[in-house]
């Protein structure tokens, strides 16, 4: 049967996909919406397929959180290049994959792909949305976390995101120091809150590096690995959130901030999830 141009317009904005595709898939299926849409996400499959193996070092992060604060999320959708990253159909896939992770209160990515965005699966989308654009999209970073109180902060670039838990909040308003302190780990990438939450291969690590600079600056082998728990410790200093020298005002750690908002106030966890 014939095409028209009206009947190719018409499916371009059914799926958003290109004018030339919309032709091809409506001749293909003989004029049949239904069978050319399919065929169009079969495209976007082959598309998805096709790029397996390329980096998606381009995206952005988006955050939730319920209305008391208690429970968050964050999310990194990536793609190839920042210039996918900035289209506005590929935010509102971002957007529209956190309100469903959130809404259905999912624990992992692959729930989230299986759950309905309208008459396809989010995962379904996500490669129908391959094809249209003709950039490999995915999902690469799907964090919850809960407490008494949590803090989301996105940088302004839209590519770092952070989650912060606050405990011992003891009615105080919390909401600037969560900021200042999830702006802290924007900057600062700490490894862990605290020493105690620092992996023991890490340690070990940095053992075997202090000894090592010990030897090179040529110490007594028998102080080596008195110098080499001291610069342990330095380094837990420098590279765990607590210890660290608040960003805003050296003059003081992270704990000693937190304390000042509210007696006892720290932080339990946190996720950092940067792309690129």
């Amino acid at each position: 049967m014939a095409i028209t141009a009206k009947d190719v317009n018409k499916l371009r904005q059914m799926t958003g996909a290109g004018m030339m595709d919309c032709k091809k898939a409506l001749v293909e299926a003989d004029g049949d919406f239904d069978k050319a849409i399919e065929l169009l996400r079969k495209k976007g499959q082959k598309v998805s397929a096709s790029r397996a193996d390329r980096e998606t070092t381009e995206g952005v992060v988006v955050t939730r959180t319920n209305d008391d604060n208690t429970k968050g999320l964050v999310i990194a959708l990536t793609c190839e290049t920042d210039f996918v990253a900035k289209n506005d159909d590929f935010v509102a896939l971002a957007n529209q994959a956190a309100d469903l992770a959130f809404e259905n209160d999912v624990n992992d990515t692959d729930a989230l792909l299986a759950l309905s965005a309208g008459s396809i699966t989010l995962g379904e989308k996500i490669t129908e949305t391959t094809g249209k654009i003709g950039e490999k999209i995915e999902i690469s970073a799907f964090e919850k976390l809960e407490g008494e109180a949590v803090v989301p902060y996105i940088h302004s670039n839209g590519k770092l995101g952070v989650m912060v838990v606050l405990k011992n909040v003891n009615g105080a308003d919390v909401e600037e120091a969560g900021r200042d302190v999830a702006m802290q780990i924007a900057a600062m990438n700490p490894v862990a809150v605290d020493k105690d939450g620092v992996d023991q291969s890490v340690v070990e690590k940095e053992i075997e590096i202090g000894k090592e600079q010990a030897r090179q600056e040529g110490k007594p082998e028998q102080i080596i690995d008195k110098i080499a728990q001291g610069k342990l410790q330095k380094f837990f200093k420098e590279n765990t959130l607590l210890s660290q020298a608040f960003v805003k005002d050296n003059s003081q750690s992270i704990q000693q901030y937190l304390d000042s908002v509210s007696k006892g106030l720290t932080v339990t966890e946190f996720k950092r999830i940067s792309i690129g």
